[in-house]
Parts: C-alpha cells; structure tokens; sequence
C-alpha cells in the first residue's frame, strides 16, 4: 500500500484533509461518541482533527491498494462505511434487526472484513 499523493479524504460532517498531509491517525478513548471517533493528526496543524469516521474508514481513503488487492474503490468505501454502522450499531438494536429482519449482524460484518482484507 502506499499513500495516494494529493488526494481528498473525508473525515466526515464536512471535514477533509489531503491524505499527503496527515502524519498520524488515533482512535478517540475517552469521550468517543457520535461524531468522535478519531483523532487525526495533519501537517502544520496544532492541534489534531476530530474525525467522525473510524480510524479503519480513513486509512482505506488514505491509500491505494497494492497490486493484487484489487476491488473498486467505491465498492470498497461503501463497504468500509457499512461495516463502520453497523460497528456503532448497539447491542439490542442488532438483537432486534436479528430477530425482525433475520439479518446477523455479527456474520456479514466477519464477511465484509474478510472481503476487505487486512486493511479492513
């Protein structure tokens, strides 16, 4: 993988930074919530950006598949934003839409982690 040079990375709610500008990306610990999920770090900017996005989310618009990877950028932001839900889903909203929808949860986050690979 590697850093693709110039190019516009959303943080969400409005914010983006070039991906050649950020230096560091942290999870947000203490105080994480709707809105705060991410700390990033960007080139000539005291103080670090509040990301609404994953940590995860981020690093897959900061950079380019290496050969081999493969899969259409859109097909694989999409995926990394529904994983990113359904991550934020609360326990009894997954029970419910199991138990209403028939939709296990757990399961087709395991299958969009594994079609994203490591970096997903």
């Amino acid at each position: 993988m590697r850093i693709v040079s110039g190019h516009i990375v959303p943080l969400g709610y409005g914010k983006f930074v070039r991906s050649d500008r950020v230096k560091a990306i942290e999870p947000i610990e203490d105080g994480r919530g709707p809105g705060r999920r991410t700390w990033v770090h960007v080139d000539d900017v005291a103080d670090p950006l509040v990301a609404s996005r994953s940590d995860g989310a981020i690093v897959r618009d900061l950079v380019e598949p290496s050969a081999g990877e493969g899969g259409d950028p859109q097909v694989r932001q999409l995926l990394g934003d529904i994983l990113d839900t359904i991550d934020r889903l609360e326990p009894m909203i997954r029970s419910i839409i199991r138990d209403q929808a028939g939709w296990n949860l757990d399961r087709l986050e395991e299958r969009i982690r594994d079609a994203l690979g490591p970096e997903g």
